[in-house]
């Protein structure tokens, strides 16, 4: 990246060109996919590729999480539980679950970390 420099910088601003602005945030991106692929890479040395991709949600599943349905209920779904059976491990009520699948009810933290507790996965793979 060639060097870049303020336009105009007060106490509590610094004005870029947009050219260098656009760079800047192109390199944080960069190196946000390159951190990525590097902890991909060292889950895949210490677990092995399959147990990575048996861990991991397909395409298909991520593309069902965009156009709106439940992480929770995808991620159930995944690990082949019922509805009855995920809220029994997780300790929630039946009907609970369901109102947090339907986006009926958010869910409170403590029954989000108990459900991802009882998928296997951390409790932000369950936020839309």
């Amino acid at each position: 990246m060639a060097y870049i420099g303020p336009i105009a910088e007060t106490a509590d601003t610094v004005t870029l060109r947009r050219e260098d602005f656009d760079a800047l945030i192109a390199a944080a991106e960069e190196a946000s996919d390159r951190r990525a692929l590097a902890a991909f890479d060292t889950k895949v040395k210490r677990q092995g590729l399959e147990a990575v991709r048996a861990d991991s949600l397909t395409i298909e599943e991520v593309m069902q999480i965009a156009e709106g349905m439940s992480p929770i209920r995808v991620w159930r779904k995944r690990r082949g539980l019922t509805a009855r059976a995920l809220s029994e491990t997780a300790g929630i009520s039946p009907v609970y679950l369901s109102e947090i699948e339907t986006g009926k009810k958010p869910g409170s933290a403590v029954a989000i970390v108990a459900l991802a507790k009882a998928l296997g996965v951390d409790a932000s793979d369950l936020l839309p």
